[in-house]
């Protein structure tokens, strides 16, 4: 499974008549099985997006999404640009998705990352606020929706920039950062368990490392469920 991952890992530019001198590097990488409860799972999986385009705020973002996500996405990114555009064709959900099958798993994977590339290759579509969101925000899908059209306290912007590196000269600190981001997402169920917000505080600050590699290879993880959904 992890060779087939791996595999899956390629770096993504976007086309010359756009810019000759921006890049847009995107992934889709990491698939891991979340549990809802013993009967009912999920796979999300690690978008990691490296940038030096002015269309980001942020230059470089990891974010964990799953499939119904990617599903959420290109329907507001069909209804906001009117027809405007053709967006890119996802994956096909398959009814006989297996949590178990390492090869659907690294298909579907690939698709995802077909989709995203295709898609940032759009200077329209670039300037949706739900893109942004969706790939530099750790936000829910309603968050999401309601942010995008100025109905949260915070904005698309702000949103962005709480998905990273947040420095801590105490304990007393990260305590205060975990109240407020549960107060900025209460439907985030990283506010349900302070050591899965902490794990991610860790991951957020290798975002600023200096020897940052985005192309290296991710952790292994074994997919092994008894039983699920997508």
């Amino acid at each position: 499974m992890r060779e087939e991952t791996d595999n899956a890992v390629a770096q993504f530019s976007v086309s010359p008549a756009f810019s000759m001198q921006q890049v847009i590097s995107v992934w889709v990488r990491d698939p891991r099985i979340q549990k809802n409860d013993f009967w009912h799972a999920y796979i999300d999986y690690e978008i990691c997006l490296h940038t030096d385009s002015v269309c980001f705020t942020k230059k470089i973002s990891i974010v964990r999404r799953r499939f119904s996500e990617f599903v959420w996405l290109r329907q507001k990114l069909q209804a906001n640009s009117q027809l405007m555009v053709r967006l890119p064709e996802l994956p096909p959900k398959n009814l006989f998705f297996s949590l178990n099958n390492a090869q659907q798993i690294t298909e579907r994977m690939k698709g995802l990352q077909k989709f995203l590339e295709q898609t940032l290759q759009s200077p329209l579509l670039l300037s949706d606020s739900c893109l942004h969101l969706f790939l530099q925000s750790q936000l829910s899908v309603s968050k999401m929706e309601a942010c995008a059209v100025g109905q949260t306290h915070y904005s698309v912007a702000q949103a962005v920039q709480r998905c990273g590196l947040r420095r801590f000269h105490s304990e007393e600190d990260l305590q205060k950062d975990l109240s407020t981001s549960c107060d900025y997402d209460s439907d985030s169920s990283e506010c349900l368990d302070p050591e899965l917000r902490i794990k991610d505080l860790a991951i957020n600050k290798a975002e600023h490392t200096a020897s940052l590699d985005l192309m290296g290879t991710s952790q292994d993880e074994t997919l092994s469920c008894s039983c699920g959904s997508t």
